[in-house]
């Protein structure tokens, strides 16, 4: 074998052990990341749990007395960091469509009672993403929740922030058939601004009531700008064929939008009126009743 020739293996050898230590060090991050994750729910917190992980694949009139026992439930647990992540986890799917006040009503004052007594710490100088959550539920739910915790003033701040971005803010995308939309170019019109991305199941159901409201108030001046999350845009357009979807599907490259508009969950929705005023906005899935009655507050019946 001649020197150069050894002289290459060497460095084979060296870049292979390399690349197996990178290897080993990256599989030690996901054993020690995935322990952290996990977590020791008690006998009693565990069952609170599995409910809460099937609620999606009730029917929504079970779902909405099962969300509300749930809360109760989790309220009744004795004060550990498990019954906050359950609280918040319950909140999080609460949402999704009309269970009705009642029960949103149960979940905010279990949060909220949680929040007292297992106050979490700020998240890089924010305020924890469950002070977040009540907020979310009071600002946009309609419930009713108090706290004296500056935590969540700072949270309610930053909605109050974030919905006036979202007042100011403008953009251009282009939809599927590469026409633009602009949306200062709508005023004149009802525009509905819809965040979902094909993953997402509870964007998938609230879809077809979209597309059912779209029809029925065209004529009127309504126009929906569903701006897709999807990081794989080629499988957006065999999506939307395949569920007929005939209202603007924008793509978003690099979620500058989504950023603009302070999206940190899907589906949201957010309304402007023909003045280009933001009326009305929902923090999750919503059922066409719902849907009607955001766009009640900027004129369409």
């Amino acid at each position: 074998m001649n020197s150069s020739l050894r002289h290459f293996c060497r460095r084979l050898a060296v870049v292979a052990v390399l690349v197996l230590f990178a290897v080993q060090i990256v599989v030690m991050a996901s054993s020690q990341l995935q322990a952290q994750q996990q977590v020791n729910w008690s006998a009693q917190e565990k069952p609170i749990f599995d409910q809460i992980k099937t609620l999606r694949s009730l029917p929504d009139d079970v779902r909405a007395h099962t969300t509300k026992d749930i809360a109760l439930e989790i309220r009744a647990l004795p004060s550990t960091p498990n019954k906050l992540k359950l609280a918040v986890y319950l909140a999080s799917r609460a949402t999704e469509g009309d269970f009705g006040h009642d029960t949103l009503q149960e979940v905010a004052t279990t949060l909220a009672e949680t929040l007292r007594q297992q106050p979490p710490p700020d998240e890089k100088g924010q305020p924890a993403g469950a002070y977040v959550e009540l907020a979310e539920l009071v600002r946009y739910e309609h419930v009713q929740a108090s706290s004296d915790a500056p935590q969540y003033k700072a949270a309610m701040a930053k909605l109050e922030a974030d919905d006036e971005r979202r007042q100011q803010a403008d953009f251009t995308l282009t939809d599927l058939q590469g026409k633009s939309w602009t949306l200062k170019d709508l005023r004149g019109k009802v525009v509905l601004v819809n965040f979902w991305a094909t993953w997402c199941p509870p964007c998938q159901k609230e879809m077809p009531d979209l597309e059912a409201l779209y029809k029925r108030f065209q004529d009127q001046g309504f126009i929906i700008l569903a701006i897709s999350e999807d990081e794989e845009t080629d499988k957006v357009k065999p999506f939307i064929t395949e569920r007929k979807i005939s209202y603007p599907i924008l793509l978003d490259p690099g979620q500058k939008v989504n950023s603009m508009f302070q999206v940190d969950g899907i589906p949201k929705s957010f309304v402007y009126n023909r003045d280009g005023k933001l009326v009305a906005q929902s923090i999750d899935m919503r059922t066409q009743r719902q849907f009607l009655e955001m766009l009640a507050q900027a004129g369409l019946q």
